[in-house]
Order: C-alpha cells, then sequence, then structure tokens
C-alpha cells in the first residue's frame, strides 16, 4: 500500500480542463485513458459546481489551536492542532480532515532552522504584530507578544495511491512493473509556511469581504433596495474571473495570502504568533504560549446555518 501523495499536477483538474466527456459506441476500442476521462469530465462538473456556489474556505470545523507541551506518563510534545473539519479549494475539490491532526511545533522550528541558519525565521519574525491580526483576535487574546514569528497554516488537496493490482507491464517486454495502483485516495496535507515580507500595507491575509450587497440594519427603504439589488446583479456578472476558469491557460492567480511558491489551490486556514526572543539572530523560542488567529479565514455557512441566522 503506497500513501506517498501525488504532486499536485497530477490531479486532472488541476489543468482546468474543458467539459468534455467521451462518447461510447458498439465496438469502439477503450483503453484506461477514457475511463480517466469519464472519471475526470463527472469530477470537473462537480467541482466548478462548488467552486462557483461555495468559494474556497472553511466549510466546517477546522479551529486551529495551540497545545503546549506536556510531562508524565502520557507526555505529548507542543503542538499546532487543526481539529475534524471540511474545507473547499480554490478547483471545487473537498478536502476533509476526519480526525485532529497535528503539526509538531519543536521539530518544525528546528528544521525550519536547519534549512538556512534560521534566516527565514529572522525574516519572519516582526514586531507591533497588530498590523498583522484580525479584530476579534486581538480582542480575545489576553496579551498580542513583543515579537513573534509569523506562520500561516494552510490545508492543500492531496490525491494518495493505495493498494496494487496486476497490469500489464509498461516499458520494455522484460519490464518489472507488471502492477499498477487499484485505489486513488482523497486526502490532505497540512502546512505551516512562514511569512516573510508583511508590511503595513501588506498583511498577507485573505482580502475582506467586499460591501455587503444584501442585507443592512438600516430602515428599508426603495432606493435601498434597489441599492443592493444592483450590486448583487453586478457581482455576479464579474464572479467569472479570467483566472481559474475552464480550459484557461497557465496556473492559478496566487491570492494575497498565498505566498511565492506555494501550490496556488492551498486553503489559508489560521495565523499563528510564535512569541521570540528580541534581538537574537536566529530568532529564539520563548516559553510564551503561542497565539492563534482563526478568524481571517474564508468561511462557507452552511444554508443552514444562514437560515438560523436569518430567522427561517
Amino acid at each position: 500500500m503506497s500513501t506517498v501523495a501525488r504532486m499536485p499536477e497530477a490531479d486532472p483538474l488541476y489543468a482546468q480542463p474543458l467539459s468534455e466527456r467521451p462518447v461510447y459506441a458498439t465496438g469502439m476500442l477503450l483503453d484506461a485513458q477514457d475511463f480517466a476521462d469519464e472519471q475526470t469530465y463527472h469530477r470537473v462538473q462537480l467541482a466548478r459546481a462548488m467552486a462557483f456556489l461555495a468559494g474556497g474556505g472553511t466549510l466546517a470545523g477546522l479551529r486551529v489551536t495551540h497545545q503546549a507541551a506536556t510531562t508524565g506518563e502520557h507526555a505529548v510534545p507542543e503542538e499546532i492542532r487543526v481539529e475534524p473539519g471540511l474545507a473547499v479549494d480554490r478547483l471545487g475539490r473537498l478536502i476533509e480532515l476526519p480526525r485532529p491532526a497535528c503539526l509538531r511545533l519543536p521539530r518544525w522550528y528546528d528544521a525550519q532552522n536547519a534549512i538556512d541558519g534560521g534566516g527565514t525565521l529572522k525574516r519572519s519574525a516582526y514586531a507591533d504584530l497588530d498590523r498583522f491580526l484580525s479584530a476579534r483576535a486581538i480582542a480575545e487574546a489576553a496579551a498580542v507578544p513583543e515579537r513573534a514569528v509569523v506562520a500561516d497554516v494552510f490545508l492543500r488537496f492531496v490525491a494518495c495511491p493505495r493498494g496494487l493490482t496486476p497490469s500489464f507491464a509498461a516499458g520494455p517486454f522484460d519490464a518489472l512493473n507488471a502492477v499498477s495502483t487499484s485505489r486513488v485516495r482523497d486526502a490532505y496535507e497540512l502546512l505551516l509556511i512562514p511569512r516573510q515580507g508583511l508590511e503595513n500595507d501588506y498583511d498577507g491575509l485573505p482580502a475582506a469581504p467586499g460591501p455587503a450587497a444584501v442585507g443592512d440594519t438600516e430602515a428599508d427603504t426603495p432606493e435601498r433596495h434597489a441599492a443592493r439589488r444592483d450590486a448583487l446583479q453586478n457581482a455576479v456578472l464579474d464572479a467569472y474571473t479570467v483566472s481559474g476558469r475552464s480550459g484557461s491557460a497557465g496556473q492559478l492567480a496566487p491570492l494575497p495570502e498565498q505566498p511565492n511558491g506555494l501550490d496556488p489551490t492551498a486553503v489559508f486556514i489560521a495565523r499563528t504568533l510564535i512569541p521570540v526572543a528580541a534581538g537574537d539572530d536566529p530568532p529564539v523560542r520563548q516559553g510564551d504560549a503561542v497565539l492563534v488567529d482563526n478568524w481571517r479565514r474564508r468561511l462557507i455557512p452552511s444554508a443552514s446555518l444562514l437560515a438560523q441566522w436569518i430567522g427561517v
């Protein structure tokens, strides 16, 4: 059994293919590609419906927390913990965490130090951190660190080959690879990315939602109703962007929260502030708790939640 994640480009949906489905006829010769194309067609249709109806973001769950290290018989290391949940990426693919997942923070921090001697951590350490947080995180935090490494949690879709079955060998007549993957499991990968290059005018967070097209707290008037209707109509007509449409050339354009080199389908989940001492090079961890900001992700409320919200 193989659980090695494929590269993102291995998924046919990554190429944003045009909607073409196989057409069959009696006596037609078929091969594996025909059946793969049949699956791809249906996956593309469902994924594009999800992408435009819901958009990328958190559908349910996926709360991120910091778990301090514990000692004793059942000792556990310090972790960034992601609760079970469901997300939708920009291609419309569902990404599900069926159980809690953890990133061990000391191991991650040591690995970052080993990559370039701590250079990336140094460039990802900032002071005056309120500018990189949501208003709710600031209000709920006991204290914002004076200096911290800013690292963001991302979730991305990966496909894991599982199981082998006999098949024709590929290559020379004496090839020994007469087996093929029999199943592919839709899975996930958690990433904790240190954020370099943040500035006062670029916080590296998802873009805030635009002005509301419907609903407000002020008294309704025919003029306000017409303005909301016009805004909603314009939003629908402007929603089909160049990047991400079927058959579009090249990769998806990165979103504001996605650093260079990151898979552009990765979903932003949360921001973490890892406290470090001032003046050290590379930055040295302090014993303070990591601050987690869950509140600038894109949320996709279900229809039942929206119904509860508006009281129907």
